[in-house]
């Protein structure tokens, strides 16, 4: 499986729970709604995950991390709703992150860390330099 794969899974998952899915995303403000409650949701599947750990100095526990996997697949369930609702396919998330993850290398290696580095090169910021050569 690939990330292709499972967006079309999610897709199915998400027209099952609301068989108007795909309609509630074209208006503009149901789909900030939707990528709203997804953000949310994904949030609190983070929460889960870190009350999976033994992070309370008051409380004794043993971590889990079997149940971080799972909170984990649930907040990827989220994000790939989330990346639906904002009109990204997973071509072009993979091809979005290789291009950032080089930025990233980039800005390190140019001074980021120590505060060199300019990432207004040019007038644009290299962020959105990111997105003009992906469309």
């Amino acid at each position: 499986m690939d990330l292709e794969a499972i967006f079309e899974k999610q897709l199915e998952l998400n027209k099952k729970i609301n068989p108007g899915f795909e309609d509630d995303l074209k208006d503009p403000d149901i789909r900030r709604q939707r990528f709203m409650q997804f953000e949310l949701a994904m949030r609190q599947e983070a929460c889960e995950a870190i009350d999976s750990l033994s992070w309370k100095w008051w409380k004794k526990m043993d971590d889990d991390w079997d149940n971080v996997k799972i909170e984990l697949v649930d907040m990827l369930h989220f994000w790939v709703s989330m990346c639906m609702a904002a009109d990204i396919s997973a071509k072009e998330v993979v091809a979005l992150y290789f291009k950032k993850n080089t930025l990233n290398h980039q800005r390190q290696d140019q001074g980021y860390k120590t505060g060199d580095y300019d990432k207004m090169a040019g007038g644009v910021e290299d962020n959105r330099a990111l997105l003009e050569t992906q469309q």
